[in-house]
């Protein structure tokens, strides 16, 4: 049950990073605003940290089903890892990252970074196990 559950969220996950993709790409004004928010408040900061660390440990735990399981690994490792030193590092810190990424990356930027969203998204459900 608990590797069925983490494999759902592991193409929730996909899903989500194509979603963003075609933000990114039909509306790089609005993944601008959303990129601002990140951190904004604690209620914002510690959801989306928990739901990092939550992906990386579904990550972890579907590795061993996958096509690639030494990458999912790694990813969610990485995941769990960084969630850990977001959730020491002071909100108000994570939040200016996030404005000032905001400022340097513009509309136009968001659309170049758009296909490597797609590409990554697609990637994660490729490498599902979809029997």
């Amino acid at each position: 049950m608990k590797i069925e559950i983490a494999k759902w969220i592991v193409i929730f996950f996909g899903l989500f990073i194509i979603v963003a993709g075609l933000i990114m790409l039909f509306n790089p004004k609005r993944a601008r605003t959303i990129l601002r928010k990140f951190a904004s408040t604690n209620f914002i900061n510690y959801t989306e940290i928990t739901l990092r660390m939550l992906v990386g440990v579904a990550l972890i735990l579907y590795s061993d089903f996958c096509k690639f399981p030494e990458l999912f690994k790694i990813l969610g490792w990485f995941m769990f890892i960084t969630a850990l030193i977001l959730y020491l590092v002071p909100r108000k810190l994570h939040h200016k990252f996030s404005t000032r990424s905001a400022d340097i990356i513009k509309p136009i930027y968001f659309r170049f970074i758009a296909p490597f969203a797609f590409v990554f998204g697609g990637l994660i459900l490729y490498n599902v196990n979809w029997v």
